[in-house]
C-alpha cells in the first residue's frame, strides 16, 4: 500500500480501479479482460495495415511532386511497420500486460525511444522523429471511430478512478461520471477550471500529485479522497471497508438559511449573488442557494470537445433559449466562447498549449474567426426575446476588441436597449485600460482567477508554483481597485466571477473594496 498526497480540489470519497489517461500523448491506458486480448492485438494490426495504405498513398503523392526525393523517407517509415521492435513488442506488452494497444504502442515506442537516444551518430539518433511519426499514426488509426475518453471508458467494467498528467475542463465535461468515480490530476490546483467543474458535479477529486499518472498502473484499486487530497494506492482490505463507508454517507449540501429574499451586511449594504454555471443540470440549484440569476454560463461547455465550426447557430439558440427561459424572470449573462486556438481546430498540431496560457483565446479567437463570432451573437440575439440576457466577452485586452465586438453585435441585429454587454477583466492590460474601457460596456465582471495568474506570472494549473498564487498580493488588489474606480463614476454594475468569491473572508475585504456583485 503506498499514499500520495495532493491537492484536494473536490470533497469527497471514491473507491474504484485505476484508469489512465495521457493528455500529452493523447492516449488513454486501461486494462482490458483476457477475452478481449485476441480482439485488441487484430485491431494493432488492422491499425498497421491502415497505416501502411495512408504511407503508400503520401509516397506515390510525394513523388509525383517537387521534391520527390524525399520519398523514400516514408518507405523507411513502412519499413518500421513491420519491425518486430514496434509492432511485435507492442503485441507483447498487449498480451503479457493485458492492456489496450494505444497504449501499448506508447510502450514499444517509449523502448526505442531510449535505444535512439543513446546512438552516437547523429544521422541514426535523427530517426527517431521517424518511429515518432509511425507510432503515432498507430495510435490515431487504433482511434479511429472513438470520439474520446467517454466512449474508451465505456468499455471498462466497473467504477474506475481516473488519474490523468493533466484533465482539461472540456475533456472532463465529456465523461461518464456514473462510471467515473473521481479523479486524480498531476498537475493543476484549486482554481483551475477542471477543479471548479468537479466541485459543481460533486466529483471527489485531487490535483497536484505531480507523477501519479506514471506511479499507478492501469486497474490497481485506488481510493481517492478529495477532502484531504490523499490517494491510496492498493489498499489494504480494512482500508477499502471504511473508505466505502465513508464513500456511503450523505454529504452535507449547503443551503441558504431563512428566507430566500434581498441580501445585506449587518451594516444594510445590498449584496447580489449569482449563479455561476457550466452545465444545465446545475440550474436547480439557483433556488436552493437563494441565487438572483445567472451572473456567468460558460457556453464553451456546450461544445464537449468538438469544433468551434460544427456548432450550428440554431443549435446554440436552442441552448441559450432553454437556459433563459428556465432561469427567466431573473437575468441571465452567458459568455462568447473563451477557448483556445486549439479547441476551435485551428491549432490540433499543438498538444502542449493549455488553456490558461495567454494567446489566440476568447474574444480574440472570436475576432480572428468572425464567422463562429457572429453565428453566436446571431444565437443570443434570437434568444434574448425569451427573457433578460446579458452577453460578455471573455479575455478582453483593450478598448477596440469591445468595439470591434459591439458593431458585430448591432449587425447581428440587436437592441441595444434590451441586450447589455459587458466585458471580463481577467487581464492586467484591461483592468489599468478599464477607464477607456467604461464608456464602451454596460457592465465589467473581474475574472480574478486569470486576474492573479497574469498578474503574479503564476500558471495556475502547475503546483510547483501554486504557493505563489496569492488573492491577497498587493498588486492584484491595487488593480481591483483600478477597475472598481471608473465603473463608479460611470454608474456600471461590476461583479466578481472566480474562487475569491467562495471564501466568506475574502468576500469581506471585497465589499470593503467596493464590490457588491458576486
Amino acid at each position: 500500500m503506498e499514499r500520495l498526497t495532493g491537492i484536494g480540489v473536490s470533497a469527497g470519497v471514491a473507491v474504484g480501479r485505476a484508469v489512465i489517461l495521457t493528455q500529452r500523448t493523447e492516449v488513454m491506458r486501461f486494462p482490458i479482460p483476457p477475452d478481449r486480448v485476441d480482439r485488441e492485438v487484430q485491431a494493432l494490426h488492422a491499425a498497421r495495415d491502415q497505416s501502411r495504405q495512408q504511407l503508400q498513398d503520401i509516397t506515390v503523392r510525394v513523388a509525383q511532386g517537387p521534391g520527390s526525393e524525399l520519398a523514400a523517407l516514408f518507405d523507411a517509415q513502412m519499413l518500421m511497420l513491420d519491425d518486430e521492435m514496434l509492432i511485435g513488442q507492442a503485441e507483447k506488452i498487449i498480451r503479457n500486460e493485458r492492456v489496450n494497444a494505444a497504449w501499448a504502442v506508447h510502450r514499444a515506442y517509449e523502448g526505442l525511444y531510449e535505444l535512439f537516444s543513446t546512438m552516437e551518430d547523429p544521422y541514426l539518433r535523427e530517426r527517431e522523429n521517424d518511429v515518432a511519426d509511425v507510432a503515432g499514426r498507430l495510435r490515431m488509426n487504433l482511434r479511429h471511430g472513438a470520439r474520446g475518453p467517454r466512449e474508451l471508458l465505456s468499455q471498462i467494467d466497473g467504477p474506475s478512478i481516473l488519474i490523468a498528467d493533466e484533465l482539461t475542463a472540456s475533456v472532463a465535461a465529456q465523461l461518464d461520471w456514473s462510471r467515473v468515480q473521481g479523479f486524480a490530476t498531476d498537475a493543476g490546483s484549486r482554481t483551475y477550471h477542471t477543479a471548479i467543474l468537479a466541485r459543481s458535479l460533486k466529483v471527489p477529486a485531487i490535483a497536484g500529485l505531480h507523477d501519479a499518472s506514471l506511479r499507478v498502473a492501469a486497474g490497481t484499486p485506488v481510493v481517492l479522497d478529495g477532502t484531504t487530497g490523499e490517494l491510496v494506492i492498493s489498499p489494504t482490505p480494512d482500508v477499502i471497508e471504511e473508505s466505502q463507508r465513508r464513500a456511503a454517507r450523505p454529504g452535507r449540501r449547503g443551503t441558504m438559511t431563512g428566507e430566500p429574499g434581498p441580501i445585506t451586511t449587518t451594516d444594510g449594504v445590498r449584496i447580489r449573488l449569482e449563479a455561476n454555471i457550466e452545465l444545465l443540470e446545475d440550474l436547480e440549484y439557483l433556488n436552493e442557494y437563494g441565487a438572483e440569476g445567472v451572473g456567468l454560463y460558460r457556453s464553451e461547455f456546450m461544445l464537449s470537445g468538438r469544433a468551434l465550426e460544427t456548432v450550428t447557430e440554431d443549435e446554440q439558440y436552442r441552448m441559450y433559449r432553454s437556459l433563459i427561459e428556465q432561469v427567466a424572470p431573473r437575468p441571465v449573462t452567458i459568455r462568447t466562447f473563451d477557448v483556445d486556438e486549439r479547441q476551435a481546430g485551428r491549432d490540433q498540431h499543438r498538444p502542449e498549449r493549455r488553456r490558461t496560457r495567454p494567446g489566440l483565446r476568447g474574444l480574440r479567437l472570436g475576432l480572428a474567426n468572425p464567422d463562429i463570432l457572429r453565428a453566436q451573437l446571431r444565437a443570443l440575439v434570437r434568444a434574448s426575446a425569451h427573457g433578460p440576457l446579458r452577453i460578455m466577452f471573455p479575455f478582453v485586452t483593450g478598448v477596440e476588441e469591445v468595439r470591434q465586438a459591439r458593431e458585430m453585435l448591432r449587425e447581428s441585429g440587436a437592441d441595444a436597449n434590451r441586450i447589455k454587454v459587458g466585458a471580463m477583466i481577467e487581464v492586467p492590460s484591461a483592468a489599468l485600460a478599464a477607464d477607456l474601457m467604461a464608456p464602451d460596456v454596460d457592465f465589467f465582471t473581474i475574472g480574478t482567477n486569470d486576474l492573479i495568474q497574469y498578474c503574479l506570472a503564476v500558471d495556475r494549473t502547475d503546483d510547483r508554483v501554486s504557493d505563489l498564487y496569492e488573492p491577497l498580493h498587493p498588486s492584484v488588489l491595487r488593480l481591483i481597485r483600478t477597475v472598481r474606480r471608473p465603473a463608479a463614476l460611470h454608474r456600471i454594475p461590476e461583479s466578481e466571477c472566480a474562487e475569491m468569491a467562495s471564501d466568506p473572508a475574502l468576500v469581506g475585504l471585497l465589499v470593503g473594496l467596493g464590490l457588491t456583485e458576486f
